[in-house]
């Protein structure tokens, strides 16, 4: 094993720390006595727990080793898997290179272990070959990734040939991407040491789709239409969904992000303090075959904070264009986003009957970089009661309608008003009590 990794040339910069660089030391120091017996086994087992770990994480089933194979693949990014996220294999020498790596590969999939099986008196490698997984697949956060690797793994298993081999990774490459960007939706941003980010999936992301949002079919329009010419390659414009809280903003971008996610659309989540991190976050994207949405949630800013200038620098005004890649969409309950005072006021000048206050123009400039401004309000009492009602259909709650609008209405009055999200919290309430019969 160690003999044939150590040959790679485009797939040779893995972690140390992998489990396939792990177990390939402790292969070679097997194979040249360097360590006995004992040490050997254990060393084994560690390395067996591990990816055990990571089939758990992400439901690999049958053969965990070839899963595992498969999921290197298809994260490392490299000039070659990059190249083809963006256009495909195309000939070339690198072609030569990389196939010499498939072939590797292709020999580790298939590696035979009864060998060092038979030697140490263990079974491990026969059992994580020809494993049945107990976690169900549906309720998996990770499920997206682990049908994408245990496809893609029983394909390269059935390949012939290195060809095969080759035309069923650039495949996927083309098809989904390299990386964490080619395996999930969204992802939040922390710091690394070397001054870039990391980013961190999420995986548990709301399923939530724009026909789940009763009402504000004006609202989901406009977001449609906007993200539709982004996807599209078409201009298109930063987004601000705001009004009041409850009304459904945050759920139609997190619902957009779902629907155009075959597209190539994902998400970056980011708060105010990594403002700051906004340059070098779309310096690390700006290249990739995806669009981006970079996603500020309930945005505002007290007068004392600064972090709103990160932002206007980043949106339009900067010495480097925003890429065409990327787009900002902000949610928030304020229309203004940056809190207004009288103070802000006293340095209003007046000349030629001509009003003008530099604070305010300031404050207001962030706002009208938001080419795409959509508000959200509280539906008044009819409409609320029109929600609930196609709740409670949609949840298949058998109540008469007269005293589900006298129940919805008591509810409201004791939580926060009419909103989309009062309603929907009166549902599971309703829901909750049916179990509970």
């Amino acid at each position: 094993m160690y003999k044939d990794i150590a040959q790679l040339i485009m797939y040779q910069d893995m972690d140390q720390n992998s489990i396939l660089m792990r177990m390939s030391d402790i292969f070679r120091r097997y194979d040249l006595k360097e360590s006995d017996n004992a040490t050997i086994t254990r060393e084994i087992y560690t390395e067996i727990k591990r990816l055990l770990v990571v089939a758990t994480d992400y439901a690999f089933d049958e053969n965990l080793w070839q899963n595992y194979l498969t999921f290197i693949l298809i994260t490392q990014e490299n000039p070659f898997s990059l190249t083809c996220e963006k256009v495909g294999a195309s000939e070339g020498t690198v072609n030569t290179i990389v196939k010499n790596d498939f072939s590797i590969f292709r020999k580790l999939f298939h590696y035979d272990f009864s060998k060092i099986e038979s030697e140490l008196g263990i079974n491990c490698f026969t059992l994580v070959t020809d494993y049945k997984s107990i976690v169900k697949k549906e309720l998996m956060y990770n499920k997206n990734v682990s049908e994408k690797v245990r496809n893609l793994s029983q394909k390269l298993a059935a390949a012939q040939t290195d060809d095969d081999f080759f035309d069923a990774v650039s495949d996927f490459y083309k098809q989904y991407g390299v990386g964490m960007f080619g395996l999930n939706k969204a992802f939040r941003i922390a710091p690394k040491p070397d001054g870039s980010v990391k980013f961190i999936p999420i995986n548990n992301m709301d399923k939530v789709m724009l026909d789940d949002l009763v009402g504000y079919e004006i609202q989901k329009e406009k977001l449609v239409k906007n993200t539709e010419a982004f996807v599209l390659g078409k201009k298109a414009n930063n987004a601000l969904l705001y009004g009041d809280s409850g009304t459904g903003k945050s759920t139609s971008i997190k619902a957009i992000v779902n629907q155009y996610y075959d597209q190539g659309l994902r998400m970056i989540e980011i708060y105010k303090h990594q403002f700051k991190d906004l340059s070098t976050v779309i310096a690390q994207i700006k290249n990739r075959n995806y669009k981006f949405i970079i996603y500020m949630d309930d945005l505002s800013f007290e007068e004392f904070e600064i972090e709103y200038k990160f932002l206007k620098a980043v949106i339009e005004g900067g010495v480097e264009t925003k890429p065409e890649n990327i787009l900002i969409y902000a949610t928030s309950n304020r229309r203004h986003l940056i809190k207004e005072t009288w103070n802000d006021r006293s340095d209003m000048e007046t000349s030629a009957e001509l009003h003008r206050s530099d604070t305010i123009e300031e404050k207001m400039s962030l706002v009208n970089r938001f080419g795409c401004q959509i508000c959200y309000s509280k539906p008044n009492q009819k409409g609320y009661f029109e929600i609930v009602s196609e709740l409670a259909k949609r949840s298949n709650i058998n109540i008469s309608e007269d005293k589900l609008k006298l129940e919805a209405n008591k509810w409201e009055l004791n939580h926060g008003g009419v909103s989309g999200r009062t309603a929907q919290q009166f549902i599971n309430h309703l829901l909750s009590e049916e179990e509970d019969d």
